[in-house]
């Protein structure tokens, strides 16, 4: 899959080529049968993320680029097909693009860009009238590490997005605005300050102190 991003840096014009089921099966698509490749992975994006943060262009783009085979990878594997796995993979890498400037390069980058993909892909089958396999993790997109329990096991699905709203409800205001508009609605950090009234860094600061909140009440009600 060939990814063109012109302009540099932008918000839109991504072009996907055809080709896109190259590299699905190795390491780097994904998969669970090279821990050191995955982990080498894991750093790669984490670096490349970090330096795009930074305003590297160059950086970006090879972002995006390591990207490609991963988030089509996850897409097939939670069911989308056909041509509709481009549509989720640029779906998915603009959700990417919005995200990157509230994404905490300390925490892993591959759940978080797991979650985007799985988001995306649920989006696209239920428009396409088709029934999404279920994510368990609620809090996945805020790079939640836990994958959460096992089919069958914990909390049902409802009462874990129950719990997730009883949590964020029960936040302070600036941090419960983090998580509203910059987690669950995915606006930017420039449109989520001009909605509040509060400055980027702020909101870093709130989004980071509301999911490490999340994640220990969420905990407690898992055990």
């Amino acid at each position: 899959m060939i990814l063109a991003v012109p302009g540099g840096m932008p918000a839109r014009g991504w072009v996907l080529a055809s080709g896109s089921d190259r590299g699905l099966d190795t390491p780097r698509a994904g998969g669970r049968n090279d821990g050191g490749a995955r982990m080498a992975l894991e750093q790669e994006l984490v670096t490349l993320m970090a330096a795009a943060q930074s305003g590297d262009a160059a950086a970006y783009r090879a972002l995006l680029k390591a990207c490609l085979p991963v988030v089509s990878a996850i897409a097939r594997a939670q069911g989308v097909r056909g041509e509709a796995v481009d549509d989720v993979v640029q779906d998915a890498l603009m959700t990417v693009h919005r995200a990157r400037a509230s994404y905490d390069p300390a925490r892993p980058f591959l759940p978080w860009l797991r979650a985007i993909t799985q988001r995306r892909a649920i989006d696209r089958l239920r428009r396409a009238g088709r029934r999404p396999r279920e994510v368990n993790d609620p809090l996945a997109y805020e790079a939640e590490v836990d994958p959460g329990p096992a089919p069958g096991h914990g909390l049902e699905a409802r009462d874990r997005a129950a719990a997730l709203a009883r949590a964020v409800a029960a936040l302070p205001d600036g941090q419960r605005q983090a998580v509203e508009h910059l987690g669950l609605r995915e606006l930017s950090l420039d449109e989520t300050a001009a909605l509040t009234g509060r400055s980027k860094g702020a909101l870093k600061v709130n989004l980071h102190r509301a999911l490490k909140a999340l994640r220990a009440s969420l905990t407690q009600e898992r055990e």
